[in-house]
C-alpha cells in the first residue's frame, strides 16, 4: 500500500507538471498576440520554476533500483584516528540528521555507542521518506577527515576515518531469508541517555546472525519487543545490502572492473586544513563550502553520484 501511494503521488506530480506547462504555453501565445511584455516576464519566471521541477523529476528517474523507493538505515562507525575519529563519526551523524530533516524525512537514532572521550563509536539512524534509500545509498563508503586535531596539545594535523553503511528497510526481499535457528538473541540494560524505563530494565537487544557473524543492537526504544523488531529490520537490511553488493561485485568482475574495497580507499575527503574542500573521489565533484556540507547540504554530492552511477553501469 505504501508503494502504491508513492506511485500515485509520482504520477500526480508528472500530470501536474504537464498541465502547468500546457497552461504556460497558452499564456505565451496570448502574450505574443497582445504584445504584453510584463506577461512574458511572468511566464519566463514560471518556466524557470518548471524547468527546476523537471530537473528534480529527471533526478528521480535515476532512482531505478529495486529498493530505491524504500526507507533506509544509515550506520556510522568510527575508524582509524582514535578520539578524532570518534568525534568525526559524531559530526557525520549530525550531518545526516540535518540532511534528512531538510528533505522532510522522519529520522531518529536507533542505536548509539558513546566514544571514550568524545564523539561516538557507532550509531544507526532510521530515515523514513520517499526514496530515502535511493538517495542515501550515495553516502555509503569510507569518509576521511583531515584537520588540526582539537584533542592533542600540539594541535597537529590529524587524519581520521569513518565508515558509512546504508541499508534499505525491507520486509519482503526474496534475497533475504532469516531462520530462527540462525539468530542468537541477547538482552541487556540500555546505556547512555534514556527516559523512564529505558535504562532501568533489560530492554536493549543484540542480535547475532550466526552464518555471517553480523551483529545488530538496538537500545533506544522503551520495550524489549520494540528493540527486537527494530534490530531485526536493521539486520534484514544489512543482509540485503550485503547480497546486493555481492551481485554488483560479481557483475564488475565479469566486466573486468572489480576492485576490492579496503578501509583506506575513501570515497570522499573533507579537508579542513590547510585549505577547506570536500571532494568526492568517485565523481570528482567538489566544493569549498565545507561548513554547508557538514550542516547537511549534500544533495549536490548525491546528484553527482546518481548520474555517475548510471553512466558507469
Amino acid at each position: 500500500m505504501q508503494r502504491l501511494t508513492r506511485l500515485k503521488e509520482e504520477v500526480g506530480r508528472w500530470t501536474s507538471l504537464e498541465e502547468r506547462l500546457t497552461s504556460l504555453g497558452e499564456l505565451l501565445e496570448l502574450a505574443e498576440a497582445e504584445g504584453d511584455d510584463s506577461l512574458r516576464d511572468e511566464i519566463a519566471s514560471d518556466l524557470r520554476g518548471a524547468a527546476h521541477e523537471l530537473q528534480q523529476f529527471e533526478l528521480a528517474l535515476l532512482l531505478s533500483g529495486p529498493y530505491d523507493d524504500r526507507d533506509a538505515f544509515i550506520s556510522i562507525q568510527a575508524g582509524m584516528g582514535g578520539t578524532d575519529a570518534q568525534d568525526w563519526a559524531e559530526m557525520l551523524l549530525r550531518m545526516y540528521i540535518r540532511w534528512a530533516e531538510s528533505r522532510g524525512y522522519e529520522v531518529h537514532v536507533v542505536d548509539q555507542s558513546e566514544g571514550d572521550e568524545a564523539g561516538i563509536k557507532s550509531a544507526t539512524l532510521e530515515v523514513r521518506g520517499p526514496y530515502a534509500y535511493g538517495y542515501a545509498r550515495a553516502e555509503a563508503g569510507v569518509h576521511r577527515l583531515i584537520r588540526l586535531s582539537p584533542f592533542n596539545a600540539a594541535h597537529t594535523r590529524q587524519t581520521s576515518f569513518a565508515r558509512v553503511e546504508v541499508m534499505p528497510e525491507v520486509d519482503d526481499a526474496p534475497e533475504v531469508v532469516i531462520k530462527p535457528e540462525d539468530l542468537r538473541v541477547d538482552v541487556f540494560r540500555s546505556g547512555g541517555h534514556g527516559g523512564q524505563g529505558v535504562n532501568t530494565t533489560d530492554s536493549a537487544v543484540r542480535l547475532t546472525h550466526l552464518p555471517t557473524g553480523i551483529v545488530v543492537t538496538c537500545q533506544n526504544e522503551r520495550s524489549q519487543l520494540q528493540n527486537r523488531e527494530t534490530a531485526l529490520r536493521v539486520l534484514r537490511g544489512r543482509l540485503l545490502e550485503r547480497e546486493l553488493q555481492r551481485q554488483a561485485e560479481e557483475r564488475a568482475r565479469l566486466r573486468g572492473e572489480y576492485r576490492e574495497a579496503a578501509f583506506g580507499s575513501q570515497m570522499r575527503t573533507y579537508y579542513l586544513h590547510p585549505s577547506t574542500l570536500v571532494k568526492d573521489h568517485r565523481t570528482n565533484y567538489e566544493t569549498s563550502n565545507v561548513q554547508a556540507v557538514l550542516d547537511g547540504q549534500i544533495d549536490d554530492f548525491i546528484e553527482a553520484y546518481l548520474r555517475w552511477n548510471v553512466a558507469a553501469q
